[in-house]
């Protein structure tokens, strides 16, 4: 098989990738749970890529990314449920159906007017949505309710935020950050139960609960908890090329260095920032 242009060609790949018998043991075994992550991954390094300027990586992304609709249309289509053309009708529909000054070549020919025109689209648009999951029997709707508007898609820490946000100007809120960390012990102790008892499902529910408590916390403080976590991931990549790059210099490697090794030079790198801060 060659490589193309045509997206036909992709989609004759996933396809034999997903075949029975012949395709990849690795492709094979997923489903739609296990490539989520790899989707928000994806969606990531676009925006990383794009951040950077890097346009040449930016196609290799974009690419990677059109890979994983690929895959999921793959395993609805192999399941019933729709197929990549669909996924191409539906999104080549709403383009239409949202511009209507474009396609349809009506009156709003000013940015007022089509601001309107979309809200009128968008409210009969969520109307259809709710008639179709009715008859599909779908009685949790997240889009629904006060928190309604806080966009699932968020990452989950911005999602956590804007929920706290949400709930706090009904009054749902503390009153101030001392008992918040009350909450933090109180979480620490049901995730050490849960760690005793190994059940996964239960781990990660309460340590959902302790990263909740931790984005409260950064609220009532007026810290940013993605910004606190991205600065914290920049201070673990530094201290951790410390580490690598004292033991290339000794002439050793990442993989033959002892957890001591690295935590002794660990430490190194926490003094050398206190000194820098003096």
């Amino acid at each position: 098989m060659e490589p193309s242009r045509d997206i036909a060609r992709l989609i004759e790949i996933m396809a034999a990738l997903r075949t029975p018998e012949t395709g990849c043991p690795w492709d094979l075994k997923q489903d739609f749970e296990s490539i989520k992550p790899y989707t928000i991954e994806e969606a990531y390094e676009v925006a990383d890529a794009i951040e950077r300027r890097d346009f040449d990586d930016l196609c290799d992304e974009l690419g990677d990314l059109l890979l994983q609709v690929v895959f999921h249309a793959r395993m609805a289509e192999e399941e019933g449920l729709f197929s990549f053309d669909d996924v191409v009708h539906a999104v080549t529909s709403k383009m239409i159906r949202r511009h209507p000054h474009v396609f349809a070549r009506n009156d709003a020919d000013t940015p007022e007017a089509v601001k309107l025109q979309w809200d009128a689209i968008k409210r009969q648009e969520k109307a259809d949505r709710a008639e179709r999951r009715a008859r599909a029997g779908v009685t949790e709707d997240f889009k629904a309710g006060h928190l309604g508007s806080v966009q699932r898609s968020f990452p989950a820490l911005t999602e956590a935020l804007k929920l706290q946000e949400h709930a706090a100007r009904v009054g749902f809120d503390w009153s101030e950050a001392e008992p918040i960390l009350d909450k933090f012990e109180e979480e620490i102790g049901e995730l050490r139960e849960a760690l005793q008892t190994g059940n996964k499902a239960e781990i990660a529910d309460e340590l959902g609960d302790l990263i909740f408590a931790a984005v409260n916390l950064g609220r009532h403080t007026g810290t940013d908890p993605e910004q606190a976590l991205r600065g914290t991931n920049t201070k673990f990549r530094r201290r951790f090329n410390h580490i690598e790059e004292s033991l290339k210099a000794s002439g050793d490697t990442l993989e033959a260095a002892t957890l001591e090794r690295m935590e002794a030079l660990w430490q190194d790198a926490k003094a050398i920032e206190r000194k820098l801060g003096e």
